[in-house]
């Protein structure tokens, strides 16, 4: 524990996210007991705003937590009437028919939406059931009880200088404890790290697979307009050089969400995911699709893709990991928030019973147990093989193979049984001497846009006075390592140009960290090759603000 003073306020759960996890988990708390104190704290400048997930929502989660969320106005609008899958080639496309498709794969049913819209409506719905939500409240640190066990966060810490002393303006923050601690963070949370280092969590289990997700909202023609269709896409532009594919989601008011997805565990580190996006939408298909329209918003995020036999132990004593902070998406189905939700009411549910039980600070084993064995490992199970299907023999063998797989796995066995992961992403990357620099197509600032362009749709915002929250374990390793044996990946996997290296006549090449472009997307935290770049969270409200992504 620090030896800052601070003073604790006393809760009977600590909440930190206001995702759908951990807002599904406070609903489901205040539902389960009105007299029971929960506390969410959200790093972003208001909730939803560092959502970036424009989705296709499976309501499985919000049916569970409530039932009559039609009635309660929630922002799901725009149902999938159209199903359509493509394989691209550079100049055209083939429609894979929907028939041969495992029924996991349809979309009917679902709905096209904004999640941080979703997040807005539940955190509402949650303040009116008496859940005290706190955003601009970056969590900064852990706090430990006596025995080891995690007994609350420290939340509001702001004013520190860029060396990390002290300012005039300092403000401690406050510990929150509680009887329990749910870290709803998303993807490689700063926090969920710790945990699962101090206490092992990933032991057994495959490593965590990672894709890095970029997304763009676009007003275009309304003559070209298709409310309720969903497009999904692979092949072309990124063939044999990394798995991965887009999404194309026709929202309301002509709206478009266009997405592009690389899998990190790609070899070539000349690869740069951000143009691979760009020159994506000069497909012939796409370009018809989005000319005359505008680009109206940019993020960007990474996602957790190794699913079942990746997600750690999800309990230490005192706290619990909820949804992506595990890695419960379904990759073939690009979907995560419905696991998320369900998991939210699994945690709550079991800390509940634990309470009732006048138990305080333990392993909630029971939340665990509904995980593995419930609606959410049922759903991850049946998908287990078709990431590293992918990974180890390429797409159509993924298509194929993990097709017959998904089918199988429908009718309850598996012919593969459960296939490992084996290598990390940053372990993945390959020397540059083994692999050829790929050329880019310059942006035509009209389909196309350069990163920092496109970071300032983003709106993102860091107050410069403060420490990077962006730090390297050794400031030699980019220029002396990193640089001369993988060209400098960081300078491309990055999709906010946070790092560069500068070369100026006459001196040392730097290399430099650009903090304030930051998305808050982790990619550095999971793709660099040396392990090297730590993401921590920044002070609170800071990042990007995302409008209706």
């Amino acid at each position: 524990m620090s030896e800052i003073e601070r003073e604790a306020m006393e809760y009977d759960v600590v909440i930190v996210g206001a995702g759908p996890a951990g807002l599904s988990a406070a609903i489901r708390l205040k539902q389960l007991d009105t007299d029971c104190n929960v506390v969410v704290l959200e790093k972003g400048s208001e909730v939803g705003a560092h959502i970036l997930s424009g989705a296709v929502l499976d309501p499985v989660g919000l049916d569970t937590l409530i039932p009559d969320w039609k009635d309660k106005g929630a922002p799901l609008n725009v149902p999938v009437v159209e199903d359509n899958f493509y394989m691209l080639g550079e100049a055209g496309q083939l429609r894979i028919p929907n028939v041969p498709m495992p029924p996991l794969m349809n979309n009917h049913g679902n709905y096209i939406v904004s999640m941080g819209n979703v997040c807005r409506w539940m955190a509402e719905y949650a303040e009116e059931l008496g859940v005290e939500i706190f955003p601009g409240m970056s969590c900064s640190e852990l706090v430990y009880g006596d025995k080891g066990e995690v007994k609350g966060v420290v939340a509001g810490e702001f004013g520190k200088n860029p060396d990390g002393s002290h300012g005039d303006g300092y403000e401690p923050g406050m510990e929150l404890h509680g009887k329990y601690v749910f870290l709803s963070e998303g993807v490689r949370g700063s926090l969920s790290k710790q945990v699962i280092a101090k206490y092992d969590l990933s032991a057994g289990y495959e490593p965590q697979k990672y894709g890095l997700g970029m997304k763009e909202i676009w007003e275009i023609d309304p003559a070209k307009h298709k409310e309720g269709s969903v497009t999904h896409t692979m092949g072309w532009p990124l063939g044999g050089n990394a798995g991965g594919g887009s999404f194309i989601y026709h929202l309301e008011k002509n709206q478009v969400y266009v997405g592009f997805v690389v899998h990190l565990n790609y070899k070539n580190p000349h690869l740069f995911p951000y143009m691979e996006f760009q020159r994506f939408k000069h497909h012939p298909m796409v370009a018809k699709l989005l000319e005359g329209g505008k680009r109206i918003a940019y993020g960007a995020r990474a996602i957790s893709e190794g699913g079942y036999q990746s997600m750690p132990k999800m309990v230490a004593p005192g706290v619990a990991l909820l949804g992506c902070s595990v890695g419960m998406v379904n990759v073939p189905r690009i979907k995560g928030n419905h696991n998320a939700m369900l998991s939210g009411i699994a945690a709550a549910d079991a800390a509940m019973e634990a309470i009732a039980d006048d138990r305080s600070s333990d392993e909630l084993a029971a939340y665990e147990s509904k995980v593995r064995t419930g609606l959410i490992g049922k759903d991850l199970r049946k998908v287990r093989n078709v990431k590293p299907l992918w990974s180890k023999y390429g797409l159509t063998a993924s298509l194929v193979m993990g097709g017959i797989d998904m089918w199988t796995n429908t009718a309850g066995f598996s012919l593969l049984g459960t296939l490992a992961h084996s290598k990390t992403d940053a372990e993945a990357t390959e020397e540059a001497a083994g692999h050829q620099p790929i050329d880019y197509p310059k942006p035509d600032g009209k389909l196309s846009f350069d990163r920092l362009t496109n970071v300032a749709f983003s709106f993102t915002n860091h107050e410069e006075s403060q420490p990077a929250h962006l730090t390297l374990k050794d400031a030699n390793v980019p220029v002396q390592s990193n640089l001369p044996k993988f060209a400098g990946p960081s300078a491309r996997y990055c999709p906010a140009g946070v790092y560069e290296f500068v070369e100026e006549e006459g001196k040392d090449t730097r290399f430099v960290i650009n903090f304030q472009n930051c998305v808050h997307c982790k990619t550095c935290d999971i793709k660099d090759p040396a392990q090297n770049i730590v993401w921590t969270t920044p002070q609170g409200g800071d990042g990007p603000n995302y409008p209706n992504m």
